[in-house]
């Protein structure tokens, strides 16, 4: 093959996943996860092997995926490393150097739980292979065409000035590519759509995007804001913070530690943070169970109403993630909540397609299944740095 392939590392605040793809034809020669890691259920998957970690630190996790990508390394052009925050100084995805680190680390405050660890994967592939160009994708960076009025937030102004506290929102990646994915489909140009995308998994985010570019976004200045998600509670009334802490004797951190892993639909249910368990437990009668699913639903129809304001109009809603690709019920409730802006879709369409248009053929806007592909984006930046 010959230094045709992208390595692409995604490192969580509990996994690596990684895949080696050909930017061109984003196919996937091979890929692997890491799971439950800093825990004794540490497991590493890689291809069909599957295998218990007796050391569960990142550090000695990404060592052995390192190592265990010698034999392929001349195959590689490049690697290439998700980052989850870019802050306000990455518009677009960067060749890594010294400065690149620092300022990605400057941005570690924005995101305590996921830009150290991607730190970490930096500094261990840089090391691994210092030949290669390692290249950081920010999830943040295609939020960043937001207009101020969108991603400021009603506060003092010299908390953004100083601090740089504002929206800048999350699976960007996500939302470039389904949003192309979807011209493509609809065989109409990019520039002159107006799209709704709603990356739905066990996080998720809502986005504007109007003429390719993003012009307003569910998520915050973390991830955690937005619609509810499978652990997060997404926006709630800001006082509830300083009303747990009095009313449960908690301190801020243990507080934010419910808000951001023990809510959502994971805390209304009582049941996963799996919609595929939720929705077992409703159809068996759980109240909970469908409470929760209703909430979800619920939330994220009202986030796509309110993008009328920004776009003017919509011209086909786009559902992705492992939720958005994969629940039948979901993208049927959310559309039902949604027949007061003229959405609707097929039902056996629904049911029988993962990809492509659910919509009766005459009905606008059309709503779309389009299973992302981060891991292939990535790898396309790579390759379009390395070749620049």
């Amino acid at each position: 093959m010959g230094n045709q392939a992208v390595f692409v590392v995604n490192c969580g605040s509990s996994s690596v996943k990684f895949q080696m793809v050909e930017p061109l034809t984003g196919k996937v020669l091979l890929k692997g996860r890491a799971e439950n890691l800093q825990t004794e259920r540490a497991q590493l998957f890689w291809e069909k092997e599957q295998r218990a970690l007796s050391k569960s630190g990142y550090l000695s996790v990404l060592q052995e995926i390192a190592h265990r990508m010698r034999p392929f390394e001349n195959d590689l052009l490049g690697i290439g490393h998700r980052v989850v925050h870019g802050g306000e100084l990455f518009q677009e995805s960067v060749l890594i150097d010294t400065n690149v680190l620092d300022q990605i680390d400057q941005c570690t405050p924005l995101a305590p739980l996921h830009n150290p660890v991607n730190l970490q994967g930096i500094k261990i592939f840089s090391e691994a292979f210092p030949h290669l160009p390692q290249v950081a994708v920010f999830d943040t960076a295609f939020h960043q065409t937001l207009p101020d009025y969108a991603y400021l937030f009603g506060l003092p102004y010299e908390y953004y000035e100083k601090h740089q506290v504002r929206r800048y929102g999350f699976h960007g990646t996500s939302h470039r590519f389904v949003t192309k994915e979807a011209a493509k489909q609809l065989n109409v140009p990019l520039e002159s759509l107006a799209l709704i995308s709603m990356h739905l998994g066990n996080g998720c985010s809502v986005c504007a995007v109007l003429g390719g570019k993003s012009l307003d976004t569910s998520m915050g200045i973390t991830p955690m804001g937005g619609v509810m998600m499978g652990q997060r509670c997404g926006d709630l009334d800001p006082s509830l913070v300083g009303f747990l802490e009095k009313k449960l004797s908690l301190k801020t951190e243990e507080v934010m530690d419910i808000l951001n892993k023990k809510s959502g639909l994971l805390g209304v249910s009582g049941v996963s943070e799996d919609v595929r368990e939720i929705e077992k437990a409703a159809n068996e009668g759980n109240r909970r169970a469908k409470i929760s699913l209703e909430i979800f639903c619920y939330q994220v129809a009202k986030m796509v109403a309110s993008y009328i304001v920004p776009l003017k109009r919509v011209d086909a809603l786009i559902f992705t993630g492992g939720i958005g690709e994969n629940s039948v019920f979901v993208r049927q409730r959310v559309c039902e909540w949604l027949t007061g802006i003229g959405v609707e879709i097929d039902p056996s369409q629904n049911v029988t397609g993962k990809r492509g248009v659910i919509s009766p053929v005459d009905k606008d806007p059309k709503v779309l299944v389009v299973p992302t592909n981060e891991e292939w984006v990535i790898a396309q930046d790579v390759k379009g740095i390395v070749d620049a």
